[in-house]
């Protein structure tokens, strides 16, 4: 056989491998930042990358077609939001929405990238709704809500209501094409009818803003819980003497756990959540955070988080654990509950609020401020905390016994 057969459970990963030692075999004639976007930037046949300016960028896409073509890969399908990179690039190989396009005249162009939304004019990214007529059952909603691609989580909280509905379903035993009861039949067509609003959301594909060469980064997670569910959202927040940008990275919410749990386990969950994403986030971010935050509304969550004398049980004694693994007490902060963006990832909230919140993609206000005005006022210190925490009880034991142990 000199061919993989397609689809194979092997196909994509020789594909990948062959695509990789393509770029590998010719290290040499080629700069390394060429190599490196083979390797970092391709995904199975898809390449998305950034550069800093348009020379760049047509130097980078000549030097990626010829390294691939070395390989036996055509390169085609070219798009990007500048009409002086497309230019470059013959109208045979750029994407199909754009072959016929005058480039001289200014054109509202909508691409998919890797599932997502690209408005390729004003360079933001959104989330597609294209609701299919399905079945007012539990087979029905999980349907319609996983045909919402939302790999970054930026509409996440509007996601959580209908995955509650789900659960609710789940908790009454409810069969996958029975027909659900009347009361919650509602809340589904209400939240049905108003997610297709959510096509109006846009936000910036950039992190970075725009010619903004920024002194210092640091990353801002925020957790939160209640009994419904609990979430995380995540910022950058640029600073350039005292001008502040911000921008959102990411964000999740996760229903509850159909087990009651208390909303302390609720909250220090959410936290342990958070420092995963922090974990992911500083592994792909190709540029130097200088610090990082972890903001809670929780004094538990701090209590667990500064305390280091106590033996926890075990389901906080393995998440406190997570949690000073991989951040340290000094990096946590108090923040207000009303401040606190991660309140709709733990709660939900409706589409039209939600277009109107400016806090989801610009920040909390507080962090546009200077840092001396929240660093230290929000910082908690050990001696601060009363909360009552789960604490492993002492065993105590006398000689008399100890003779029979």
């Amino acid at each position: 056989m000199k061919v993989h057969v397609f689809g194979a459970v092997s196909s994509p990963s020789c594909a990948n491998y062959a695509l990789k030692r393509a770029a590998v075999d010719q290290a040499d004639r080629f700069p390394e930042e060429v190599v490196r976007t083979v390797h970092q930037n391709f995904y199975v046949d898809d390449c998305l990358c950034s550069t800093s300016s348009v020379e760049e960028a047509v130097q980078l896409m000549s030097d990626l077609i010829e390294v691939c073509r070395g390989g036996g890969f055509h390169l085609t399908k070219w798009i990007c939001n500048q009409q002086e990179v497309l230019k470059s690039v013959p109208s045979r190989e750029r994407a199909k929405s754009i072959r016929g396009l005058d480039l001289d005249i200014k054109n509202n162009v909508t691409e998919r990238a890797l599932g997502i939304e690209w408005s390729t004019d004003d360079d933001t990214i959104g989330v597609k709704v294209d609701l299919k007529d399905r079945p007012c059952t539990r087979r029905g909603i999980l349907s319609t809500v996983s045909s919402i691609y939302d790999p970054i989580g930026c509409v996440s909280p509007v996601i959580l209501p209908a995955k509650q509905l789900l659960q609710v379903l789940c908790r009454s035993q409810l069969g996958w094409d029975e027909e659900i009861p009347l009361d919650i039949s509602k809340k589904w067509q209400k939240w049905k009818a108003e997610l297709l609003m959510l096509s109006q959301f846009k936000m910036p594909r950039c992190l970075k803003p725009s010619r903004f060469d920024a002194e210092a980064v640091t990353l801002h997670h925020f957790c939160d819980a209640s009994e419904k569910g609990y979430g995380t959202v995540s910022y950058l927040r640029w600073q350039k003497e005292d001008e502040i940008q911000m921008s959102l990275v990411t964000s999740k919410a996760r229903v509850a756990p159909l087990k009651e749990v208390s909303i302390p386990r609720m909250e220090l969950a959410a936290a342990t959540l958070a420092v995963r994403i922090n974990h992911m986030i500083r592994e792909e971010l190709e540029f130097p955070i200088d610090q990082t935050y972890f903001w809670t509304d929780s004094m538990s969550v701090l209590g667990y988080v500064t305390n280091q004398t106590a033996r926890f049980k075990t389901f906080v004694a393995n998440r406190v654990a997570v949690i000073r693994d991989r951040s340290e007490p000094r990096q946590w902060r108090y923040v207000e509950s009303s401040m606190n963006p991660a309140d709709s990832c733990s709660r939900g909230v409706e589409v039209s609020k939600f277009l109107q919140w400016k806090a989801c993609k610009d920040g909390p206000e507080f962090l546009k401020n200077p840092d001396n005005e929240w660093m230290n006022k929000c910082e908690v210190l050990p001696d601060d905390i009363t909360v009552e925490l789960e604490v492993k009880g002492k065993c105590l034991a006398t000689e008399a016994n100890q003779e029979n142990w």
